[in-house]
C-alpha cells in the first residue's frame, strides 16, 4: 500500500459518512461516490423526513389536550381540535427543507474533514478499481486500497404495487404528496407501516391497516403492541389483522387492495376481500442496494436477498472490500450503519475495535406513544431472568402531560441481578431508553440502576422505580393497579 490509504466509500449515508469521518481523521485519502446529497436514504427520504412528518401529527394530538390543560381560544371553545386541519403541503414543504438542511450539515462536515465528494453512480471493475458516471457527465476512475460499500436499501414492493407516486406510494415517493389522502390504504403493520399509519391517522384520513398477523408490530414487546393498537383505534383507524395484500386495482379517483386470509404470515386460500381506498402506501420491508454495483468482478459474496455477508468488523469475504448498514441486511438503522462504517474504518487503518453487540443496540418506532427497547426479550432467550412491568398511570409528570398511555418493563438476570433488557412505551421513549441501553452495554445491575438519582417529578423517575420493584420482586412480573 502507498503511505497513504486510499479509502473509496459508495454510499452517502450514515454508513458512508460517519466511515469517512473516521478514515480522514486517522489520515487517510478519503472519496464518498454518491449519486444523491450526502445522508443518503436515512436524511433524505426515511428517518429524518419521516420523523418530521410525525411531529406534524403530534401536533394534532397536542391540540386534543389544550382545553384541559387550560388552554383556550378567546371565545373559550373546547373545540380547537375539530377546527384544525392540516395543510400537507406545507407539512411536506417544511419535511423536505430540513432533510436538504441536514444534508447540506452533513456535506460541510464531511468536506471540512478533508474528503472529497463525487456525485455519480460508482461500481467496482475489481478489486482494487471503482469506475465512477458523473451526475454532471463524463466518467472518473479511482484507485483504492480499501473500499466500503454503504449504498443501503431500497423500498421492497411487489409485482402489483409499483409506485406512480399519485395514488401508490412506497416511502420514498410519499413525499410527493400535496394535499391530505381521504382515505389511505397502509399495507404492512412493521415499524414504517405503523410510524405512517399513526400519522395519517392523526392528520385526518381514514386508515386502513393491513396487518398479516393478529398483532401490529410482529416483531415488539406484544404488550407494546397492544397499547399502540388501542392508540390507532381510538384515532380512528381500521386494523384489518391476519390480511396479507395480494393484488391491487387503480382508477381515476382510486385504489383498491385485495387481501385474503393470512396464517402465520402466509396466505391462506379462500376469504378473499377488497379494500377501498383514495391512495395505498406500501411498507412491506427494504431489500438491500446491490444491483450494478459490479461486486462480482470483485468477487464479493452476495446473498440470494441481495445482501452482502460481513463479519464482526464489517470485512466482506475480500480482505480489503468492507460494506456497511442496510446493505449487509442485518439490523437496517441509521446508528447500525454508522457503527458499521465507524468499525470498517478503524479495522481497515490498523485501530482497535470490538464488534458490534447486536443485544445492546437500541431501537425506536416513533407511533405515539414511541415504542423503544434494547437487549434480550425474555421469551426468546434461554437466560433466566426476572421482569417488572411498570404503567405510566402512576407518574406524576405524565400525569401533568396527559401521558400516561404506556409503561417501563426492564429485564434482568436471576441471581446477579445484571440488567439484560427493556421497552419503554411513552411519549419521548427514544429518549428514556438511553439509560437502560447504558446498563445493557455497560452490565449494570438494576441495583445501580436504582440507586442512581432521578429527577422529582420526570418520566424517567419510572425507569428508577421500576428497577427499585425488581429489587423488591425478584420472584416474577409486579403489575400495580393504574
Amino acid at each position: 500500500m502507498p503511505d497513504t490509504t486510499r479509502i473509496v466509500i459508495l454510499g452517502g449515508g450514515p454508513g458512508g459518512y460517519e466511515a469517512a469521518l473516521v478514515a480522514a481523521d486517522h489520515g487517510a485519502d478519503v472519496t464518498i461516490v454518491c449519486n444523491e446529497g450526502l445522508g443518503g436514504n436515512s436524511v433524505l427520504w426515511d428517518c429524518v423526513p419521516s420523523k418530521a412528518m410525525i411531529v406534524s401529527a403530534e401536533a394534532m394530538g397536542w391540540m386534543q389536550s389544550a382545553y384541559r390543560l387550560g388552554v383556550r381560544d378567546t371565545q373559550d371553545q373546547d373545540d380547537i381540535a375539530g377546527t384544525a386541519s392540516v395543510n400537507m403541503a406545507a407539512v411536506m414543504d417544511r419535511v423536505q427543507s430540513l432533510a436538504e438542511n441536514q444534508s447540506r450539515d452533513i456535506t460541510q462536515k464531511v468536506e471540512k474533514a478533508g474528503v472529497r465528494y463525487v456525485q455519480g453512480i460508482g461500481r467496482l471493475s475489481d478489486r482494487e478499481t471503482v469506475e465512477v458516471d458523473r451526475a454532471e457527465g463524463g466518467s472518473a476512475t479511482l484507485q483504492a486500497d480499501v473500499v466500503l460499500v454503504a449504498t443501503g436499501s431500497k423500498p421492497r414492493t411487489l409485482k402489483f404495487s409499483e409506485p406512480d407516486a399519485e395514488r401508490v406510494f412506497t416511502s420514498r415517493e410519499l413525499f410527493s404528496l400535496r394535499e391530505l389522502p381521504p382515505r389511505l390504504i397502509v399495507v404492512g403493520s412493521g415499524a414504517t407501516g405503523a410510524e405512517y399509519a399513526h400519522a395519517f391517522a392523526r392528520f385526518g384520513s381514514e386508515v386502513h391497516l393491513i396487518s398479516s398477523r393478529e398483532q401490529v408490530l410482529p416483531g415488539e414487546d406484544p404488550d407494546a403492541a397492544a397499547v399502540i393498537e388501542d392508540s390507532f383505534e381510538r384515532w380512528g383507524a381500521m386494523i384489518h389483522r391476519r390480511k396479507r395484500a395480494v393484488d391491487m386495482e387503480r382508477s381515476a379517483d382510486g385504489v383498491r387492495v385485495k387481501v385474503a386470509p393470512s396464517r402465520a404470515g402466509e396466505v391462506a386460500p379462500g376469504g378473499e376481500e377488497w379494500v377501498e381506498g383514495t391512495h395505498v402506501l406500501y411498507c412491506i420491508g427494504q431489500v438491500p442496494y446491490t444491483d450494478g454495483l459490479g461486486l462480482d468482478s470483485a468477487g464479493v459474496e452476495v446473498q440470494d436477498n441481495g445482501a452482502i455477508p460481513v463479519d464482526g468488523v464489517s470485512r466482506t469475504n475480500v480482505r480489503t472490500i468492507y460494506a456497511a448498514g442496510d446493505v449487509t441486511g442485518h439490523m437496517m438503522l441509521a446508528s447500525v450503519a454508522a457503527m458499521q462504517g465507524r468499525n470498517a474504518m478503524w479495522h481497515a487503518l490498523g485501530q482497535a475495535v470490538s464488534p458490534i453487540r447486536w443485544d445492546a443496540v437500541a431501537a425506536c418506532i416513533f407511533t405515539s406513544p414511541e415504542v423503544a427497547s434494547v437487549g434480550l426479550d425474555p421469551q426468546e432467550s434461554d437466560v433466566p431472568m426476572h421482569t417488572v412491568h411498570l404503567p405510566l398511570q402512576g407518574n406524576p409528570r405524565a400525569k401533568m402531560a396527559e401521558h400516561t398511555e404506556g409503561f417501563v418493563k426492564i429485564h434482568a438476570m436471576q441471581g446477579s441481578g445484571t440488567v439484560l433488557g427493556g421497552t419503554v412505551v411513552s411519549a419521548g421513549a427514544s429518549d428514556l431508553i438511553m439509560p437502560i441501553t447504558v446498563a445493557v452495554n455497560s452490565r449494570l445491575t438494576v441495583q445501580q440502576l436504582a440507586q442512581t438519582f432521578s429527577i422529582y417529578p420526570s418520566m424517567s423517575g419510572s425507569l428508577q422505580e421500576t428497577a427499585r420493584l425488581l429489587l423488591g420482586e425478584p420472584a416474577g412480573e409486579y403489575n400495580p393497579e393504574p
